[in-house]
């Protein structure tokens, strides 16, 4: 379904949960948040199923809509998940129960009874607004906040280069509509917590390069997040980071969860190198310059793993 399609599906119907993916960002939560104050300017039940991993910087959008207990929705929507291994832990099936799923990323399985996606919008919070526009004709102010933290977000503040003309756009139409993009830029791009910096410290002197430094590999352990006394509040955006050094066209971060077997990898990079073809190979996926995968192994093993991968990309010797 289109935009307007999705309009139409939503005004004959009422009683919505939005679930939201696990490790949120946001984008996911930025587009629940806007989706259900929208749904309910417009006079319709809706609510987001909790999600325990949402950090502190996006908590004021998403918790004055988490579900109450015992709500027993009619429909549940998914926003901004590709498939269902990215579902939220307290919410675990195969797919086939999510009556929509609104997402623009290419990797999109196709689970949902019906699905509104368009792999050419830099992020899901671009959907989100023209769906909404098309369903009551107008965004209110705190609808236009929600939705310009998801935009914003998944364009790294419109400095990736996935942003296009579209994203400045709706940008453009969220700020006319009252969105206080000073606050939102200066909270979530321009302030970093004392452990922030100290993680970011830690991973820069770590830092490996391979490929005559076309490749850049960073790996954040247990240890180094306890050492830092960092937390997940502070982590939004951490990959950026090894792929921001000069002459660097894929730069990979490999996390430590909950110990050394248990790891998160994120890849971003230049349009040189395919993110999300890397990530497959691994069971992920994402976008063509920013996509990751989960492994039960070592940083070690999948350092390895992910150099010999890239040998099929990089004709030179790591």
């Amino acid at each position: 379904m289109n935009s307007i399609e999705t309009a139409r599906w939503l005004s004959e119907r009422d009683n919505f949960l939005i679930i939201t993916h696990r490790r949120p960002d946001g984008d996911t939560l930025g587009c629940a948040a806007g989706l259900v104050q929208g749904l309910k300017e417009a006079g319709k039940t809706a609510f987001i199923l909790f999600n325990s991993e949402a950090t502190a910087r996006y908590l004021p959008y998403v918790q004055k809509h988490w579900a109450p207990d015992g709500y027993k929705p009619s429909y549940i929507i998914a926003v901004d998940i590709a498939s269902p291994g990215l579902f939220p832990g307290n919410w675990q099936s195969d797919g086939s129960d999510i009556a929509l799923c609104i997402d623009h990323h290419p990797s999109n399985t196709g689970y949902a009874q019906a699905t509104c996606l368009d792999i050419e919008k830099a992020s899901c919070g671009e959907i989100i607004y023209e769906i909404l526009s098309a369903l009551s004709g107008r965004i209110s102010a705190i609808t236009a906040a929600a939705l310009y933290v998801a935009v914003s977000t998944d364009t790294g503040c419109f400095a990736y280069s996935n942003t296009n003309a579209g994203a400045h756009h709706v940008a453009g139409a969220l700020v006319d509509a009252g969105a206080p993009i000073g606050e939102i830029n200066k909270a979530i791009f321009r302030t970093k917590a004392k452990s922030r910096i100290l993680i970011e410290a830690m991973i820069i002197t770590g830092m490996e390069f391979y490929y005559d430094g076309a490749v850049a590999i960073a790996t954040i352990t247990c240890d180094m997040m306890k050492n830092a006394g960092a937390s997940e509040n502070e982590m939004d955006d951490i990959a950026a980071i090894s792929n921001s050094i000069e002459g660097v066209i894929a730069g990979i971060t490999i996390r430590e969860l909950t110990g050394p077997g248990d790891c998160k990898v994120s890849i971003r990079t230049t349009p040189l190198v395919n993110a999300n073809l890397l990530a497959s190979k691994f069971g992920g996926g994402g976008h063509v310059t920013a996509s990751g995968f989960s492994l039960n192994a070592s940083a070690e093993e999948i350092k390895k793993l992910l150099l010999d991968a890239l040998g099929d990309i990089f004709p030179l010797k790591a």
